[in-house]
C-alpha cells in the first residue's frame, strides 16, 4: 500500500520518519508531504496536497497518515475537486473541532507569523463548518496524556497538552483510540504505529 504521510502544525517531515520507517518495515511504499504555513496560505496547502493524492491514485490505492493540523489538510484537500478518496486515514490528534488554545495562542504575534492561514483557521468556527467530513473509512487516535486540574487549560477534560480529547472527534459516533501520549511527538510511540499499521492493514 502507498502510504502518504502529513506532518502537523510548526513541524517537518522529519517529526515522522520514525514512523514511516514503521510502516516501510510493515512492507508499505511511503511518501512524504511538507509544507510551510508561514510560507504558504492553508488553501495553497491544501491545493498542492490535493494534487498529491491525484498523483498517489493514478498509480493505485493509497492511504493517509497525518498527524494534527495533517488531518485537517487531509480533510480540506479531498474536498476540493474529485480525486480516488484514500483507503484509509488515520489522523493522530487532528483537532476535528476548534481547539480551544487556539484562539488564545492567536494572540501571541509570534504564532501569528509562524502559522498564517493555518492558525487563523484553527481559531474559526466558520472554517470548521465548511471543513468536509472524510468519505474514506477513517481512525482516530487521540492523546490523553496532557495535564488536568486547576491550572491546566483543560480543565479536568482529558487531552494531549494541545488538543482535548472531545475535539478529535469529527462525528459523535467516531471511536477513537486512546493512547496516554503527549501530542507533539505522539507518533513515535509504539502503540500508536501499532495502531497505524492495523488501521491500514
Amino acid at each position: 500500500m502507498q502510504v502518504l504521510l502529513i506532518h502537523g502544525l510548526a513541524r517537518t517531515s522529519l517529526s515522522l520518519l520514525l514512523l514511516e520507517r514503521r510502516l516501510q518495515q510493515a512492507g508499505h511504499t511511503t511518501e512524504q508531504f511538507g509544507y510551510f504555513a508561514f510560507a504558504e496560505s492553508f488553501d495553497a496547502i491544501a491545493q498542492r496536497l490535493w494534487h498529491t493524492f491525484q498523483h498517489l491514485a493514478d498509480r493505485g490505492p493509497y492511504a493517509v497518515v497525518a498527524h494534527s493540523l495533517g488531518g485537517v489538510l487531509t480533510r480540506a484537500a479531498l474536498g476540493l475537486e474529485a480525486v480516488l478518496h484514500p483507503h484509509h486515514v488515520v489522523m493522530l490528534g487532528t483537532p476535528n473541532q476548534p481547539p480551544r488554545l487556539a484562539p488564545l495562542a492567536w494572540k501571541l504575534p509570534p504564532f501569528q507569523w509562524f502559522t498564517g492561514q493555518c492558525g487563523l483557521n484553527l481559531t474559526c468556527p466558520q472554517f470548521y463548518r465548511q471543513l468536509p467530513q472524510l468519505s474514506s473509512p477513517y481512525t482516530i487516535v487521540a492523546g490523553t496524556g496532557g495535564p488536568r486540574g486547576l491550572l491546566s487549560p483543560f480543565g479536568n477534560e482529558v487531552n494531549d497538552g494541545v488538543v482535548a480529547l472531545k475535539e478529535t472527534y469529527m462525528t459523535a459516533q467516531d471511536s477513537v483510540v486512546e493512547v496516554p501520549v503527549w501530542h507533539t511527538f505522539m507518533m513515535n510511540h509504539p502503540r500508536v504505529q501499532q495502531v497505524v499499521v492495523e488501521s491500514i492493514g
